[in-house]
């Protein structure tokens, strides 16, 4: 197999595993052998401090041959991170700035690091790569290797093949975020046009719309800066409309490989969204017509509503208590959540303090992360 059609079998996988996270172990290890690794981690952050957020996504952590590496992912985050040297240097880098991480150690870290020293010779690391792709919302997206196959270290090629990759990585962890945050970390085509917290479209390869789900016509009806017109998906302005014609062009190319892209249209008047586009694989098709694309509608910021009796049960609050901390991880006031249930503002404050205490929690930033962590599993969203 020539260097070229290794690329594009790649891309295809990583584009089958944005829309189903089960296939990111397989990917993983096709990525590790076309680029020569013996090994990655690929990592989400966000937050003021730029702190590693790891959820629990699939496509989140450290891989091996395609075998997540769960005790030495913990290992290394309990254990080195707090002390790795590299880390407040490695989130100064520019984006897509591809290096050998060695080099954020200073000549004496390398010879007392225990992260380099300790950590890195085990998991042959001591001669890995990293970048940190910026996204515009602050959050960004980290990727480090493993050591290459080859004791001369790292060829020119193998350098060009990973910062070809950047552009298809940074779109497969937006489209898996977009999926978590939606909780559809797993789905069929068809079970996609199921959610209520994200608009899905399926296309064919004529760029014609094949079936949207009701948040998607919702949305396409609202003014958000995509609308349907005879069929095909359109944008308020003439560049947003070529842009996103593009995007599906790209998807169904019949020549050179598919890929997949972000668009965030103008408005004209309602809410902003973001739209993804991603090409689909051969083998998935709804009924007698083939899906060739397809496009998600995500609302920035848009509340994730969880389903109360399920967050009680996880956690082990009263129903009084969990429909507390489900407004308040959905973004309402103590105030506005009194007046929604008819409580007084004091009542609402004191099934927070009861649930902080039986939760061993500090205040509301943390409570509501712990609910906000519970959106992936299954039907805890309504």
């Amino acid at each position: 197999m020539s260097a070229q059609d290794a690329f594009e079998q790649l891309l295809a996988a990583l584009h089958a595993a944005s829309l189903d996270e089960t296939l990111w172990p397989a990917t993983s290890a096709l990525l590790d052998e076309t680029c020569g690794l013996y090994g990655n981690a690929l990592l989400f952050g966000s937050g003021p401090k730029d702190h590693i957020r790891v959820t629990s996504a699939g496509f989140y952590g450290f891989y091996a041959r395609g075998q997540r590496r769960e005790a030495l992912m913990r290992e290394y985050l309990t254990h080195y991170h707090p002390i790795d040297e590299r880390i407040p240097r490695f989130r100064q880098l520019p984006d897509s700035h591809v290096l050998n991480l060695a080099a954020l150690y200073t000549s004496q870290e390398l010879r007392t690091s225990p992260t380099y020293n300790e950590m890195l010779p085990r998991i042959r690391s001591q001669n890995g790569l990293g970048v940190r792709l910026v996204e515009p919302d602050g959050s960004h997206i980290s990727w480090v290797t493993r050591d290459p196959f080859t004791r001369d270290g790292w060829s020119t090629p193998q350098l060009a093949l990973i910062r070809g990759l950047l552009p298809h990585l940074r779109q497969f962890v937006r489209v898996r975020h977009a999926l978590v945050d939606a909780g559809a970390q797993v789905s069929s085509l068809a079970a996609l046009l199921d959610n209520t917290q994200l608009g899905v479209v399926h296309l064919d390869r004529r760029g014609r719309i094949i079936a949207a789900n009701d948040r998607a016509r919702a949305l396409l009806r609202s003014g958000s800066g995509v609308f349907e017109q005879g069929g095909l998906l359109r944008a308020r302005l003439p560049m947003d409309t070529a842009r996103l014609e593009a995007l599906v062009g790209q998807a169904v190319a019949t020549t050179g490989p598919a890929s997949s892209g972000s668009l965030l249209p103008r408005p004209a008047g309602g809410r902003p969204i973001v739209v993804h586009v991603s090409p689909v694989p051969v083998s998935a098709a709804i009924g007698a017509v083939q899906v060739a694309v397809v496009v998600l509608l995500v609302e920035p910021g848009r509340p994730v509503w969880l389903d109360p009796a399920v967050v009680a049960q996880l956690l082990g609050l009263t129903p009084a208590e969990s429909h507390v901390a489900v407004a308040l991880a959905a973004g309402q006031s103590v105030r506005a959540i009194a007046a929604a249930t008819g409580r007084q503002a004091n009542s609402v404050r004191f099934l927070l303090k009861q649930i902080y205490k039986k939760l061993a929690l500090s205040g509301q930033a943390d409570l509501v992360r712990v609910v906000l962590s519970l959106a992936g599993v299954p039907g805890a969203r309504r």
